[in-house]
């Protein structure tokens, strides 16, 4: 067993409990944790989670060790209770939980005693609305008692779209309405979708308050959340959701005689990425390294805050040298001196070096950590003088802006467009949760984050990344969690996942959720290293599940792209494309962990599959027009 887990996620912890819950029409997941996941009624989804969450000063969430489990099951009732203890290793909170529901009523409620004084960036509940609400009818109640009938946002609010929040109803079917309230503190609503989380958060104490704050310790802390439901459906129109055979449809309009393939960025494969760190350019610099990939570009980490000098960009020129592509170099201004000082400086450096680059992105490094909805602005040069000073040093270079963090900063913080080529974020699935499930439904989300960004920057050139599932650094606290025991934690360096088919099936998803963006070029992982599709180990270097996949992408990196549809994308992603030698390549990826049965309607032909069977490489397997994937199986299918 422990070699299924190893292969399919990259370690051999074992996955999270989970305990499917039920009273009468409502059903709810009960976790290890003590949080509750899929609130459903008929099968309908109504909350994505409800959980009681504590963190530390730093952001990162405390997990609790429960005991005194008790779960009670009446068939028309459910009953559940617990204690838990979360402890940083300094401080220490005790929980009392009870969970009770009905069939149109569930009620979760804490009590949380500090042992003593508990310093907290947030304690308390956090209720998940599916993503799927967004651009629908929502009405709230303050806690004031106004009322004000809104929609959830459709493009991402960068900021909170509802404060003050007693209440929250909404529709998520015809005749089914759902409220849900909620007491013990001041609430207030978050955009997830900034974070890739797939849900909007309403969450305990506004962000506009000082933070971190303290717990006093012996002082008890009660919250609650209670969810009504009424249902006015005719029985005839409740429906279980599907869960049969996926059916991937491609259509080639192309095929024609005479027809001409389609151009243009709207019907083209993203280019495919890889970064690259100081660290990791001795073995790059490894004849052939590079070329297994063969990406159409690399990013380049270079910080001069972080101790990158002229050494590290000598390394890059070596391992570089015969590289084509495109290749960018990040960096992160320090606002030490003028920007046009430290522009030249490093201009001069990277001349010295021989070093051959096709673009720079430019960013302050002060705008790498958050600042939170009313929280003052660190001290910043204006970036439209930033871009001045790189433009005039590094005029031949295109010249990007945006974020080096990820998107939740390029919304809150949008730059000026007039002199960039082009504009660019990073993304992270680990910033609030990290089980299996949470992290592919971020895949759910791109589409919006991709819609949103172009809704401010226009047809300006776009590109994605570095975005992997490690966090490659935390905006929001002082580091990444260091991860020794190679398990699923939030907020970590060195993921798992991305030792395993897992990491493989996200990256084919991320790409198909480009689909419709016009996105320039994607970096999906790092060449080396803990988010790379290459890791050390005593014995050498070792390649990963993933990095089948970067070398497959790769190969349609650019390439006119066919319209590709999966009638259950959160569970099969599909993408196709032209290759270079005309064939119709497309790609599917099973993100569950259960076996799912594909039926094509589209190309047939040479079947290659990465799956637990074998995940070190592509193995053939008979064709035909259904497909059985199982857990993470990557496909390839070339007509």
């Amino acid at each position: 067993m422990s070699d299924l887990l190893i292969a399919r996620y990259g370690t051999a912890a074992p996955v999270e409990a989970e305990r499917v819950l039920t009273a009468g029409s409502l059903s709810a997941v009960l976790t290890s944790g003590g949080a509750l996941g899929a609130v459903r009624h008929d099968g309908v989804e109504l909350l994505r989670g409800v959980a009681y969450i504590v963190r530390d000063r730093n952001w990162a969430t405390v997990d609790p060790v429960l005991s005194g489990l008790v779960v009670e099951e009446t068939g028309s009732g459910f009953t559940v209770r617990y204690c838990a203890v979360c402890s940083d290793g300094a401080q220490v909170v005790r929980l009392q939980a009870t969970i009770e529901a009905t069939r149109d009523r569930l009620a979760f409620v804490v009590e949380a005693m500090p042992d003593g004084d508990f310093e907290t960036a947030r304690c308390g509940f956090a209720v998940l609305h599916p993503a799927e609400v967004a651009g629908s009818a929502v009405r709230v109640t303050h806690a004031d008692g106004t009322v004000e009938e809104a929609s959830f946002p459709d493009l991402i609010d960068p900021w909170q779209p509802f404060k003050a929040i007693r209440s929250i109803a909404h529709r998520p079917a015809d005749g089914l309405s759902v409220t849900c309230r909620l007491e013990g503190d001041v609430f207030e609503m978050e955009d997830q979708r900034n974070w890739t989380d797939a849900s909007f958060k309403t969450y305990v104490r506004p962000l506009e308050l000082p933070w971190p704050y303290v717990m006093p310790g012996g002082v008890p802390d009660r919250q609650s959340v209670t969810l009504s439901i009424l249902d006015r459906r005719p029985r005839a129109a409740v429906a279980a959701a599907p869960d049969g055979p996926v059916r991937v449809v491609v259509d080639d309009p192309c095929q024609e005689a005479g027809a001409m393939p389609a151009t243009g960025p709207a019907t083209g494969m993203p280019g495919i990425g890889l970064l690259l760190d100081p660290e990791d350019a001795l073995d790059a610099a490894s004849p052939g390294l590079i070329d297994a990939v063969s990406p159409q570009a690399l990013t380049l980490h270079f910080d001069p805050g972080g101790g990158h000098g002229q050494a590290a960009l000598d390394a890059f020129a070596r391992a570089t040298r015969d590289f084509a592509g495109e290749i960018v170099l990040e960096l992160p201004l320090q606002a030490r001196e003028t920007p046009d000082r430290e522009c030249a400086r490093v201009a001069s450096a990277i001349g010295r070096s021989g070093l051959r680059l096709t673009g720079v992105m430019v960013s302050p490094a002060v705008d790498r950590r958050a600042t939170l909805p009313g929280s003052a602005w660190p001290p910043c040069p204006p970036l439209a003088e930033v871009y001045r000073a790189a433009r005039r040093h590094f005029a031949s270079l295109r010249l990007g802006g945006g974020m080096l963090a990820y998107f939740t900063e390029l919304n809150r913080k949008r730059p000026p467009l007039d002199q960039l080529d082009f504009v660019s974020h990073s993304t992270c699935p680990l910033v609030h949760a990290a089980d299996d499930l949470s992290v592919m439904q971020t895949l759910e989300t791109l589409p919006a984050i991709f819609r949103s960004t172009r809704s401010f920057v226009g047809d300006l050139a776009y590109r994605i990344g570095p975005s992997t599932i490690g966090m490659r650094h935390n905006p929001y606290g002082d580091a990444t969690r260091d991860n020794p025991d190679r398990v699923r934690i939030a907020m970590a360096a060195d993921d798992p996942r991305q030792r395993g088919l897992f990491a493989a099936a996200w990256m084919v998803g991320y790409l198909a959720a480009t689909r419709e963006a016009r996105i320039e070029s994607v970096t999906v992982a790092g060449l080396l290293g803990p988010r790379g599709v290459w890791t050390r180990d005593q014995g050498g270097l070792v390649r990963h599940p993933v990095f089948h996949t970067a070398r497959g992408l790769s190969e349609i990196g650019g390439a006119r792209r066919l319209p590709c549809v999966s009638s259950a994308p959160s569970r099969v992603a599909a993408l196709c494309a032209v290759d270079a030698k005309g064939r119709r390549v497309l790609w599917l990826a099973n993100l569950t962990a259960a076996t799912i049965a594909v039926t094509l309607a589209g190309p047939s032909g040479e079947i290659a599959m990465l799956d637990e069977q074998n995940p070190q490489a592509m193995r053939p397997v008979p064709g035909g027009e259904s497909l059985a994937m199982s857990p993470f199986a990557v496909a390839r299918i070339v007509a």
